[in-house]
């Protein structure tokens, strides 16, 4: 039986907290159980070298644990001079799931960095942090088009990400920590709310991964990212405090 007897296809209480930052352009605090990741949206008059002169903009983004997120000090990456090969994959699929659905040539020559920092780790970190930073970008877009920076939204469309897993030869949605950490198998599932699949990552811990088991962690995909998406529209329904 699962932690709190949940459901094998059942989220974790998910909670959303828009605005979080007050100095952010885009800011959203997101929680799915005990995995708490702060994501802030930066727009900045600037773009890569390569870009430089095409008119386009990007979007780019940081991620970090912080030191007490887990049960042991995590040393800060910035002590020891350099970012893991673990953050440098994570930080490079939140930017390439936030920019397939946005029209870079709408930003002008703008970069947003997403800055995503895991203040509390309980399994699941990339996948919240995709889905926290849609809503701190949406945010900060917003903000771009009502202040006369942009003409319209450059989104196509929203998305999400969240994992599921075998463990015990059963298909669950969203693991925490102690079940990811003993899985046969695990899913990052990145995907839009019209269903399409921006990125799936899928890895055989213990053997190998059948078609009817990865069938059974897809539908545990859908069904757990409906219920996000449907989150997201709420957080994205709440106005800015004034300040």
């Amino acid at each position: 039986m699962r932690l709190h007897h949940r459901p094998a296809d059942q989220l974790r209480e998910v909670t959303f907290v828009p605005h979080f930052s007050p100095f952010a352009e885009g800011s959203c605090l997101i929680k799915m159980g005990n995995t708490h990741v702060l994501c802030n949206a930066t727009v900045e008059d600037r773009v890569p070298p390569f870009l430089k002169g095409t008119g386009k903009g990007w979007i780019t983004a940081e991620y970090g644990m912080l030191p007490r997120s887990t049960h042991t000090r995590t040393e800060r990456e910035a002590a020891k001079g350099k970012v893991s090969g673990r953050t440098m994959e994570i930080q490079r699929l939140i930017g390439r799931a936030l920019r397939s659905v946005c029209d870079l040539s709408l930003l002008g020559e703008r970069q947003i960095r997403l800055d995503c920092d895991v203040i509390q780790a309980d399994g699941g970190t990339r996948c919240a942090a995709i889905t926290g930073s849609y809503v701190a970008l949406h945010f900060a877009l917003q903000g771009m088009v009502k202040g006369g920076k942009m003409a319209k939204m450059p989104l196509s469309e929203a998305l999400a990400a969240v994992s599921c897993g075998i463990h015990n030869h059963q298909a669950l949605l969203d693991l925490d920590y102690a079940e990811d950490s003993t899985a046969h198998a695990d899913a990052n599932f990145v995907m839009t709310d019209s269903g399409k699949l921006i990125e799936l990552q899928c890895t055989a811990e213990d053997s190998p991964v059948d078609w009817s088991h990865f069938e059974a962690l897809y539908r545990l995909a859908q069904g757990g990212m409906a219920v996000l998406l449907e989150k997201q529209k709420e957080a994205l329904m709440v106005c800015r405090p004034k300040p």
